[in-house]
Parts: C-alpha cells; structure tokens; sequence
C-alpha cells in the first residue's frame, strides 16, 4: 500500500499540508509542473504502441523506431515520475510497519534513507552516466538497428536529467524533514 498524496493515514496531515522550508517548496512545485507537463508522455506512449500494433497485424509493416521510441518513452516518464512520487511523498512503503512506528521516529528515518541510499546512490548514477553520455554525444551514437532512432545520445542524456532531478527532489525532500526534525515547525512538535 503506498502513502502520501492520497493515501495519506487520516491521523495525519497529507504531504501537502506539512510545512516547508521555501526553497523546498519553490523546488517542489517545479518538479511537480515538469511532472504535469511530463505526464503527457504517457498519452503519446499509448499512440506509439497502438500504431505499432496497428502496423505490424493490419498492414504486416513493424517499425523499429516505433519499439525504440517506446523504451525512450517509457524511460523520461519513469524517471519524472520517481521525482514526482518522492516530493508528493506517493512512493511505495510498507505501511503495516510504518504505522506502528511513531511520526518523529519516521522523520529520522526518512532522514537516513534520504542521506545514506538516496543521494549516494544519484550521486554515483550521475557519476558514471556523465561520461557515458558524453561518449554517446562524441561518437554521434544512432540506434544500431536498422531504421532505428537516431540521436542515441539524448536518450542516455534523458538519464542524467532524469538523475538530477531526482537528486533535487531528494534535497527538498530533505529539506522538509530536516526543519520537521530541527526547525521551528518540528522543535515544537518533538511529541511522538
């Protein structure tokens, strides 16, 4: 069962209502427009697969970079929407757990899952996918399929935005438990 957003327990105030350090809520109403924005995406995923099915059983004409499109497709809005989901707070836990756990003893938690996997792990996807896109764009990389997509490079680029942004989401995320835990709103709330 996820949390947040919608599935927020009635016991508690929805990510929305929680207050924010400003920085952290300018940076999460931005991704949450490029996520509105990007959500269109999904829309034009479900044209290219139709055209595809449409091509290959009416006319017996399959297109490769119909399939390529699709994975490029599939990646930019899986990418924006884990950047979404982490500043909505509508990502996937485990709430039989987590409900039994106390709100200040979840911050902490969120604080070190945040600051020990999160961003080490963006931090070390930006690393190695830096000199990978580069490469790609030196190289001109095309699809190596023929009829295939070309500009290979902007998808593997995707990769690295994609990153960055979760990356970002992940600070403001930060951001919003750090001043739970230490500012003024959370200093007065230390109740568990």
């Amino acid at each position: 069962m996820s949390e947040g957003g919608n599935g927020a327990a009635p016991d508690e105030p929805s990510a929305a209502r929680e207050p924010r350090p400003a920085a952290a809520s300018a940076v999460e109403a931005a991704i949450l427009r490029i996520g509105a924005v990007a959500s269109w995406i999904w829309l034009v995923l479900i044209l290219v697969i139709a055209s595809g099915v449409v091509l290959r059983y009416v006319f017996g004409a399959g297109r490769i970079e119909l399939e390529e499109l699709q994975w490029h497709l599939y990646a930019v809005g899986f990418l924006v929407g884990i950047a979404v989901c982490i500043t909505t707070d509508s990502h996937i836990r485990i709430d039989v757990l987590r409900s039994r756990i106390p709100k200040r003893q979840r911050a902490w938690i969120e604080l070190y899952g945040l600051l020990l996997l999160v961003l080490p792990f963006v931090a070390l996807v930006l690393l190695y996918a830096a000199p990978f896109v580069a490469k790609s764009f030196a190289r001109a990389e095309v699809s190596p399929s023929p009829g295939g997509l070309p500009l290979r490079w902007a998808i593997k680029g995707a990769l690295l935005v994609g990153f960055a942004g979760i990356g970002i989401a992940a600070l403001a995320r930060v951001a919003r438990v750090w001043d739970e835990l230490f500012g003024g709103n959370g200093a007065r709330r230390r109740a568990p």
